[in-house]
């Protein structure tokens, strides 16, 4: 190439690396304003529009070179990458007016140099027993995911996920769950948790839709904390919509290649907005 093409080629070059961070910047814009109209939205028939076109304007931005380091941090979907780069995971919820919750979802995978997405499709209707179940991103057990906290067993890495799950008119859930890999593979639900032989993949907390359930990760202590639930009368024990925090706290800390459940911790050297009350033995 002689310097009268290299002085031609370098505009030319130039030219098209704006146009598509212009068609980049528009398409990033796009997915802003529908997840807008979702927000507001008040039928369902506009949430199923607003969200057909948000899952059509992620993909594309997903799809871009650089979709595994770009800063999203103002498209607001609850956003959760792993951090030594294995993947970004980005789901929504769409509320309908009888109460229910549809999850999407895009999981965007690394794989050595190449890049994989997934998108995830919500099935809980259809999964029985989910906390038994390990599922793929097909058959996925929707939630909105908040937190990721990845622990080691042996050379394998599970990443475990805090997520938030409304359900219905009367009932919301929190959800501990667990995502691994095979390769750029995901699965959903892993047999950490519990102490018997046949061990859960995946912690589901169903309390009343008007109260709130507290579940973060307190890496100071490295453990999960969470309320612990009781139902508001006796006679409701076991009854998700009548359950609900009763100012104690549990913990789940990670223990070679389970998260062990602890019953009744302390948590006052925390700021916390309420008071800790010991609970009575149980």
């Amino acid at each position: 190439m002689g310097p009268r093409t290299l002085a031609l080629a370098v505009p030319l070059l130039l030219g098209i690396a704006q146009a598509r961070a212009q068609a980049d910047s528009t398409t990033k814009a796009a997915l802003i304003r529908s997840v807008n109209i979702l927000q507001e939205a008040r039928r369902d028939g506009e949430r199923d529009t607003a969200n057909a076109a948000i899952k059509h304007h992620l993909r594309a931005v997903l799809a871009q070179e650089d979709a595994m380091t770009a800063d999203l941090a103002d498209v607001p979907l609850s956003r959760t990458d792993a951090p030594d780069g294995k993947f970004r995971l980005l789901t929504w919820n769409i509320p309908y007016a009888d109460g229910s919750h549809l999850f999407e979802g895009f999981l965007l995978v690394r794989d050595k140099r190449r890049h994989v997405l997934y998108e995830l499709r919500d099935m809980t209707p259809r999964i029985e027993n989910a906390p038994f179940k390990m599922l793929g991103p097909d058959y996925w057990y929707g939630a909105l995911y908040y937190t990721v906290i990845p622990v080691k067993q042996g050379a394998k890495t599970w990443y475990t996920l805090l997520g938030w799950k409304g359900h219905s008119n009367v009932e919301t859930r929190k959800v501990i769950d667990v995502l691994a890999f095979k390769g750029a593979v995901p699965q959903f639900g892993a047999p950490l948790f519990g102490e018997g032989r046949v061990k859960r993949t995946r912690e589901i907390f169903g309390f009343s839709f008007q109260s709130s359930m507290s579940l973060k990760w307190e890496q100071a202590f490295n453990r999960i904390v969470l309320d612990h639930l009781a139902p508001m009368k006796p006679e409701f024990a076991g009854q998700a919509p009548f359950m609900g925090p009763d100012l104690s706290y549990d913990a789940y800390l990670w223990e070679k290649d389970h998260w062990q459940y602890q019953r009744d911790v302390d948590v006052r050297q925390d700021d916390m907005p309420k008071p800790w009350n010991r609970p009575p033995k149980e």
